[in-house]
């Protein structure tokens, strides 16, 4: 059992950083896959980030890319998303997830994840 818990959330203005934290009890992180999704008022839970077993392969939804990086530390069991270049539409509750799986095609896929947190809010003004 691997329970996660959400941090860093916030109200930034357009173009403004967030560094969100993902602290795991229960169990090493080092045999899971980790992602970040989020769900905005009115839609589905949508991927976002992830980060493979190795610590070093990461996939992004391309909405993301060049703006967001995921990592994690082993050590202290806990898995970032640094958010820079915000903007409004990145406004969403974000979610913490963790799989076993270590086919990069499932990362995308919310249902392949086992554990989950609470979440963050992300609030965007423009």
């Amino acid at each position: 059992q691997v329970q996660l818990v959400e941090s860093g959330g916030g109200l930034v203005q357009a173009g403004g950083s967030l560094r969100l934290t993902c602290a795991a009890s229960g169990r090493t992180l080092n045999t899971y896959a980790m992602g970040w999704f989020r769900r905005a008022p009115g839609k589905e839970r949508d991927f976002v980030a992830a980060l493979a077993q190795d610590g070093v392969s990461t996939y992004y939804v391309n909405s993301v890319k060049g703006r967001f990086t995921i990592s994690k530390d082993n050590a202290k069991g806990t898995v970032y998303l640094q958010m820079n270049n915000l903007k409004p539409e990145d406004t969403a509750h974000y979610y913490c997830a963790a799989t076993h799986s270590y086919d990069s095609r499932t990362y995308v896929d919310s249902s392949w994840y086992i554990f989950w947190g609470q979440g963050t809010q992300v609030t965007v003004s423009s």
